[in-house]
């Protein structure tokens, strides 16, 4: 199960062309299959005209590529930009996110602040069929996430009401988070107890249960997630004993 894609306010100062460029690189990243041009210039909200000679470019630069029918894919390209893009702590990360899992039996995911948005930066999938994921590398809204929450608290309310004043607080499910107070409601009580919860927040039916790791300069946190069915209040101190752990393995590595 994954989550929508989030785009960033665009700046008042951003170059036209390069907003375009990206618009429909992420339109292609969303679509998960090949498009005709005419389906990604409508996906990227773009003329057809424009979208083909950005395209050219793309094509060139090897950041996207065509299939046999001519449809458009991501290029092999953006594989090397996001190589080098991956937080030095997502790529040690992986032996105690499979510990964590290990333990579990769910999903265990890293996320940093990325901005004003949460950044799914490493991932070990649970083994059972029915498993809740994020993709690494997609991002979502802080209020609505574990991970996020659990970053959240860490960061002074003043902070916290400029991030969501900017990303705005919709609602995915009955269970979201909708106004700054019942916010910071939830994050007072995240940081008395140690670790965020998301109850069906983003998702309904999943739960989230993350853990920020303590004394590093930027905000990360580590979290398991899984159907609500498994990811019970029972489990709940066995769960959070765990991942008090990988935090404090994963900020020693950080």
């Amino acid at each position: 199960m994954s989550s929508p894609h989030v785009h960033q306010a665009k700046s008042s100062g951003a170059v036209q062309s390069v907003d375009r460029a990206f618009d429909l690189l992420e339109a292609l990243a969303d679509a998960d299959v090949p498009l005709a041009l005419s389906e990604l210039a409508q996906q990227a909200d773009l003329a057809a005209p424009t979208a083909h000679r950005l395209l050219k470019t793309l094509l060139a630069r090897g950041y996207v590529q065509q299939t046999e029918a001519r449809d458009y894919v991501l290029g092999p390209g953006l594989m090397r930009l996001g190589q080098r893009a991956t937080p030095p702590l997502a790529s040690i990360a992986q032996p105690i996110l499979a510990e964590l899992e290990r333990i579990s039996e769910e999903t265990a995911n890293l996320a940093v602040l990325d901005g004003d948005l949460v950044a799914y930066v490493a991932q070990v999938p649970s083994r059972h069929r029915m498993r809740m994921f994020t993709e690494v590398g997609r991002h979502v809204l802080p209020h609505a996430s574990g991970v996020g929450k659990a970053m959240l608290a860490c960061l002074p309310e003043a902070r916290v009401s400029e991030i969501v004043g900017r990303t705005g607080m919709p609602r995915y499910t009955s269970s979201t988070l909708l106004t700054e107070s019942a916010l910071f409601s939830d994050l007072r009580e995240t940081r008395r107890r140690g670790f965020a919860i998301d109850d069906g927040e983003q998702e309904v039916g999943v739960r989230c249960i993350a853990v920020p790791l303590p004394g590093i300069a930027s905000p990360a946190a580590v979290s398991i997630s899984g159907p609500a069915a498994r990811v019970t209040d029972a489990r709940g101190p066995m769960l959070v004993e765990a991942l008090q752990a990988a935090a404090r393995d994963l900020a020693r590595l950080a």
